[in-house]
């Protein structure tokens, strides 16, 4: 009626794919792959704007994922700041210490039994105490002091960007990070306040030293730290100091378990590791925010299985006709599986770069993002894996179609 054979199989448009290029596919040669991966970009660029909304579907799921990851990774860092960006090897603390911030007062007695084991080099005094911060302009606010021994620096402050660590022998001399100075109501250095009642003054600040509880850290020198808290000069939170040069670092710390059996002792990586998890996990806000993460994977998937489905759904003729010439049932998989693989990396690239200048404005924040190059490249086969999966309805539905549909009218 048309001009038209009846019987003759429709021609497949796969977007704008070029009828030069259906003998080759019709062959399903050598160039199998290739022309798999044209009809798959075909099909997804000649609805441009569902296209458009499968991109920023997934967009959107690498954004909220990396977000919630970068979070985890930023409280995670918080929790150990201290510990890690000390050059101390081993740390004696009172006997259940369950995390950094939280010690009590040791046994004056500790700092010298330390000293007196074979294969510690050195070993000195820190203080870590909670206490309440005077606003100059009036109010309250909790603060973790640490006290630290100035002439070595095994775990004093760092990033300095105003003022000198020499400054801090200076009588009531403190420390701030320049992110809590609207929290702690300090408009720059000289500002004098009182930690626990007794006189402070702000001689100096540092960047990026952010703290996991809601109290930011106050960088003192031990003896005024132990002032501010009301201790005696023989008494502090942890004893830390470093090896001997070639020392085994298991033996040395099993004699400090043995010379100080009313205290626990940790090497480093042991102190973090149990902070990090006491913060991170038992007080649940770790896990919080990896469900969030979770729920970000499972809002993608969902948005980009429904797209994926629906460009599918919308050439299954032509899916028909591919099937009723010969071709494999491997060529439609590569099909959709190429689309799956195209979304990912176009949706992955502006997602993680809106990622990474969300991370990069936050370094101003109290809740740092970190999302680092591991991540960035972990997240895309996370991408990708969401897009495949997403993708197998997608398979099911072509392949379950019935090859001769395109000989009906």
């Amino acid at each position: 009626m048309n001009g038209t054979d009846p019987l003759r199989p429709p021609t497949p448009s796969f977007g704008t794919v070029p009828r030069s290029a259906l003998p080759v596919a019709a062959r399903f040669g050598p160039w199998r792959t290739r022309m798999a991966w044209l009809l798959a970009w075909r099909n997804l660029a000649h609805d441009r704007s569902r296209f458009a909304v499968t991109l920023v579907g997934i967009v959107f799921a690498v954004v909220l994922i990396a977000m919630q990851v970068g979070l985890f990774l930023g409280f995670s860092d918080a929790t150990t700041v201290i510990i890690l960006h000390s050059r101390a090897d081993f740390w004696i603390a009172a006997r259940g210490t369950q995390n950094f911030e939280m010690a009590l007062p040791l046994d004056k007695q500790a700092l010298y039994q330390a000293r007196s084991v074979p294969g510690v080099a050195h070993a000195e005094r820190l203080l870590v105490q909670f206490g309440p911060w005077k606003k100059p302009g009036g109010g309250n606010e909790g603060v973790l002091v640490v006290g630290s021994d100035l002439n070595t620096g095994l775990a004093g402050p760092w990033n300095l960007v105003a003022g000198r660590l020499e400054d801090l022998r200076q009588p009531d001399a403190v420390l701030i990070d320049r992110v809590y100075m609207d929290k702690l109501g300090v408009s720059g250095t000289g500002v004098a306040t009182e930690i626990n009642g007794r006189r402070a003054r702000v001689v100096g600040l540092t960047q990026g030293i952010r703290s996991f509880t809601t109290s930011p850290w106050i960088f003192t020198a031990l003896r005024t730290g132990q002032r501010f808290a009301g201790l005696d000069a023989e008494q502090s939170n942890y004893v830390i100091g470093t090896f001997a040069p070639g020392a085994d670092p298991a033996r040395v710390r099993a004699d400090l378990t043995r010379a100080l059996p009313r205290a626990d002792v940790y090497l480093s990586a042991q102190l973090a590791e149990r902070t990090r998890d006491y913060w991170m996990f038992t007080t649940g806000a770790g896990a919080s925010v990896l469900v969030s993460a979770v729920l970000g994977l499972l809002v993608g998937s969902v948005i980009v299985a429904q797209v994926l489905y629906a460009t599918t759904v919308d050439h299954l003729t032509e899916f028909g006709t591919l099937r009723a010439m010969g071709a494999p049932r491997t060529f439609i998989y590569k099909i959709i599986l190429g689309q799956a693989a195209i979304s990912a990396t176009l949706g992955h690239i502006p997602g993680a770069l809106v990622a990474m200048a969300l991370a990069k404005g936050s370094e101003l924040a109290a809740a740092v993002i970190l999302i680092p190059l591991g991540l960035v490249l972990g997240l895309y086969w996370v991408t990708l894996a969401m897009c495949i999966l997403a993708s197998l309805v997608s398979i099911r539905k072509a392949m379950g179609i019935d090859p001769a549909m395109v000989f009906q009218r």
